[in-house]
């Protein structure tokens, strides 16, 4: 048996939709597509607004623009986290400021947030890790109390909730990825979500290389002018067609992975009682996505080797970050707080596969190839 980490799922009316698009003869973007796959976020999920962005990256990128972060400023994420999340800030010449995970799952750990505040503070970049929610009440306190501006990196999370809000909206801006490895696809993609009414005006400007075209196409304004620094995000509209296939599938492809994540915790729970291994945890207030299933091993050393034993069994499981604290970009610039968590979760962690249609059979396998590790 050959067990892939991640198979893009097709639910065929992708197709359709790029035929149409083509027929309707415009390409570029903020088309019809567009206009519709962000009709759906905002209507769906309440986003105030949302634009569609080549990349998650991007739309990170779009989010430091917009909030217009500068030399001096300081910005506050978890470490352990994809580099795009630290890349989008640094790249504006803030300070990045890592904190550590909370030692009961990869989350920015809430509890550590207000002794990294300084005069100079300017955002808290959050990110849900999994599709499971962060502690979203204590961090936009946190940040009202401050006067911080909030990002939430929500890169896996589209359809997942914190205390039955959706994820993204919690923010001044929120940032998805629709990378091929995530629930919903467009290959490559990303979206910008703007929650805060102040800021949707230049997120638009911005976006639009720094002119008003968005206005101007809506009538608001006379003239097409050049009106601030920005740059060009915007994804064509075959882009946006192949995802709105996709969101017309999201409820379905949202059951088989929540079916396969929860077979996979049924079947594992035995080993996580024994002390074997950890499994995900998903606080009371965290609605997740099932976006990925991950198990924690107790070292390095025997993470390594079972990732070792199940290639041998044909499964491709995989490991996730490496802190970007001790990273070798990083480490000198870092302030030389121990981040134990995030460094733990970087060396024992490991992602097994999840992709819509992963079968009962193959979860069975997988999980009786993880038994078979420990009891030999």
């Amino acid at each position: 048996m050959k067990i892939p980490f991640n198979k893009p799922h097709f639910t065929g009316r992708e197709a359709f939709h790029l035929s149409e698009a083509a027929i309707l003869g415009h390409l570029a973007g903020n088309g019809h597509y567009t206009q519709l796959c962000q009709g759906f976020f905002e209507e769906r999920y309440g986003f105030r607004k949302a634009l569609l962005t080549t990349s998650c990256t991007d739309a990170l990128e779009l989010a430091a623009l917009v909030l217009g972060i500068a030399p001096g400023d300081e910005v506050i994420m978890p470490s352990y986290t994809f580099v795009s999340t630290a890349n989008a800030f640094a790249l504006r010449g803030a300070k990045i400021v890592f904190a550590d995970s909370n030692p009961l799952n990869p989350n920015i750990d809430a509890g550590t947030l207000a002794g990294l505040i300084t005069e100079k503070t300017r955002a808290i970049v959050v990110v849900h890790y999994g599709g499971i929610a962060c502690d979203m009440e204590t961090i936009m306190e946190l940040a009202a109390k401050h006067r911080l501006f909030v990002v939430e990196d929500a890169a896996q999370c589209v359809d997942a909730f914190c205390n039955d809000t959706p994820l993204g909206s919690f923010g001044h801006l929120a940032a998805f990825s629709f990378h091929e490895t995530k629930n919903i696809t467009s290959g490559e993609g990303g979206m910008l979500v703007v929650n805060d009414a102040s800021l949707i005006e230049r997120a638009e400007i911005v976006r639009e290389k720094g002119t008003n075209r968005a206005a101007f196409s809506r009538g608001e304004v006379e003239k097409y002018e050049w009106v601030s620094l920005g740059s060009s995000f915007l994804p064509n509209e075959l882009t946006a067609a192949f995802l709105y296939g996709q969101l017309e599938h999201l409820d379905i492809i949202q059951q088989n992975r929540m079916e396969s994540w929860q077979r996979y915790r049924n079947l594992l729970s035995p080993l996580e009682n024994k002390g074997y291994i950890g499994l995900p945890y998903v606080p009371d207030y965290a609605a997740h996505n099932a976006h990925l299933f991950y198990i924690t091993a107790n070292s390095q050393a025997e993470r390594d080797q079972l990732l070792n034993h199940l290639a041998g069994q044909g499964i491709h499981a995989v490991f996730h970050y490496l802190s970007l604290h001790s990273s070798p970009y990083f480490s000198n610039k870092h302030d030389g707080r121990e981040l134990p968590d995030a460094v733990r979760y970087a060396s024992t962690l490991i992602r097994l596969p999840l992709f819509f249609g992963l079968n009962e059979d193959e979860t069975g396998y997988i999980a009786a190839s993880i038994k078979s590790f420990f009891e030999r």
